[in-house]
């Protein structure tokens, strides 16, 4: 069984959480991360868990004018420049009824601080009929473009471990 990482970064962070998370997960299935841009609309039949993250934006998932505003804040160039989760979440289509899923984001690092990118990815992941493996996760960056608090990239990492420790190992 193989997992997909699809990912939408502005500055970065989100990105480094998807290859930490691809990278725990690699420890017992084939894990792929995609920039959401480059996603297929289709997910194949071999791909068992999709993992799906991205940055919070106004309390939520990013959209065309959130982007923007990211843009215009950008010291350098965006990892995303297009399409947002959001988007391609709308277009996605799942022919595998086995497909699982898990949603992740990165926001500021603020108590009390209100809205997830990553609960509304499992929300629409779930109109899709796609079922989650595990809670929405949340990893924290210190400020609107980062850097990640210290220690998120392990944490990422392990979390991806645990996702992939919830299939069964393929036989040989």
């Amino acid at each position: 069984m193989d997992a997909l990482v699809v990912y939408e970064s502005m500055y970065g962070n989100t990105k480094q959480i998807a290859e930490a998370v691809a990278e725990g997960l690699a420890s017992r299935l084939r894990a792929e991360v995609v920039e959401v841009g480059s996603a297929p609309f289709v997910v194949e039949p071999e791909v068992g868990l999709l993992v799906v993250g991205g940055p919070t934006h106004a309390f939520s998932l990013s959209r065309a004018s959130t982007r923007q505003s990211a843009a215009q804040q950008a010291t350098g160039p965006l990892i995303s420049p297009g399409i947002g989760v959001r988007e391609w979440l709308g277009a996605l289509c799942t022919p595998s009824a086995a497909l699982g899923s898990a949603a992740f984001d990165t926001r500021i690092a603020k108590p009390r601080m209100p809205g997830s990118a990553a609960r509304g990815i499992a929300k629409r992941l779930r109109r899709v009929g796609i079922g989650a493996v595990a809670p929405a996760q949340s990893f924290y960056v210190t400020g609107g473009q980062g850097p990640l608090v210290e220690g998120e990239v392990e944490r990422a990492r392990q979390w991806g471990e645990s996702l992939a420790a919830s299939f069964p190992v393929p036989a040989p």
